[in-house]
């Protein structure tokens, strides 16, 4: 199947790379169907969670952990159930990024990741039940800075 994307142009994808996010994500209810897509270069750390339905929506995803090795996101059983899984550490987790110029001041969601279950291809979006984790931490705050 082709899909024109937001950030890759026209590419080829197969049915079993789609992930159904059967309630949307947040401000995008109606919008079910993604493929996630890698940028070149990011090791796999930041990506592309591409609409089917054509270029927009797309969102910018990093992996969480790459910024914050602790970063520990637990779901309630409710949906540890719905993703048909028994613990939060059986899921992949991404972040929203909003990018910015310059990159540092781009901001990441820790409070609502996106998350996967690849083995089902399904996905939702959730919020975090902590005060741990801000809707809004600028990508500057994880910088390591070097010691004289």
């Amino acid at each position: 199947m082709q899909l024109d994307t937001k950030y890759f142009g026209q590419i080829s994808y197969s049915p079993e790379q789609v992930l159904d996010f059967p309630n949307g994500l947040f401000g995008f209810e109606k919008e079910t169907q993604f493929v996630l897509l890698p940028f070149s270069g990011s090791h796999g750390n930041m990506l592309c969670l591409q609409s089917v339905a054509g270029p927009a929506p797309a969102f910018i995803l990093m992996n969480p952990f790459s910024l914050k090795p602790d970063y520990a996101p637990i779901l309630s059983d409710q949906e540890l159930a719905w993703m048909g899984v028994s613990q939060s550490h059986e899921l992949c987790y991404y972040v929203m990024c909003v990018a910015r110029e310059p990159v540092g001041e781009s901001t990441v969601n820790l409070r609502c990741p996106v998350v996967i279950n690849p083995d089902a291809h399904k996905g939702i979006q959730v919020i975090l039940d902590t005060e741990d984790y801000h809707m809004r931490h600028r990508l500057d705050e994880f910088s390591t800075k070097e010691v004289d």
